[in-house]
């Protein structure tokens, strides 16, 4: 029997099958389809024509778009965006007459992460927290945290903020200051691999109430 909050809401031309847990204020909408065992958050959105499952696993505040499926395989952590139409894979070399279902590829998307509109994520790979896919690119390898990924095949081109704005300009100790919410991040080495990470906020924890309303258009921070 699914367990679905009291304060969530699944259209009527929606399906839920057995087993499967909703957690409060989630909003599933107009023909979605959520398979057995798949377990999802709080506070999570579902746009039109999203397939769910079997045995996914979705955090709270996840934003999911028209026009996706999340398969078997897939992992979500909370606070993450998905694009319209973006594609998760679960297998790397899917063929019609072999049957690989026990042979899923595990994707983990990492807290805060956005995926962009007609994005192709490949199986087996794990997206870092607050990277930043941008739409129609197709990712194939990890990604670090805060990473900016463009193109196809996609690559880094630079580093995000939590706010989604390109970080620039580095001072003589690699800390770069977001335009919008003024946190600094500060870019470091690790393993000879360069690293982001915020200075002003707890990795992990969501962003605080003052700073999780946007009030000016992204237009005006690049002028």
């Amino acid at each position: 029997m699914s367990q679905i909050a009291n304060t969530a809401f699944v259209h009527e031309s929606s399906y839920i099958d057995e087993n499967v847990t909703i957690g409060a204020e989630t909003k599933v909408w107009h023909f979605c389809h959520v398979l057995s065992e798949s377990e999802i958050g709080e506070r999570c959105s579902f746009g039109q024509n999203c397939v769910i499952g079997p045995r996914v696993k979705i955090g709270s505040n996840v934003k999911v778009q028209n026009n996706i499926s999340i398969y078997e395989g897939v992992e979500i952590e909370d606070d993450v965006f998905l694009g319209p139409s973006c594609v998760l894979t679960n297998v790397t070399n899917p063929r019609s007459q072999v049957l690989r279902r026990s042979l899923y590829e595990k994707t983990l998307l990492r807290q805060g992460c956005s995926i962009g509109a007609n994005a192709t994520i490949v199986c087996g790979i794990t997206v870092g927290r607050y990277a930043f896919i941008g739409a129609g690119a197709v990712v194939h390898t990890d990604v670090p945290d805060y990473a900016l990924m463009l193109g196809v095949p996609a690559r880094q081109k630079g580093w995000m903020s939590r706010h989604g704005h390109v970080m620039k300009n580095p001072d003589k100790d690699g800390v770069m200051v977001c335009p919008e919410s003024n946190l600094r991040y500060q870019l470091t080495k690790r393993n000879n691999q360069q690293v982001l990470k915020c200075l002003d906020l707890v990795e992990g924890e969501s962003l605080p109430k003052a700073l999780a309303v946007g009030n000016t258009k992204y237009d005006d921070f690049k002028s």
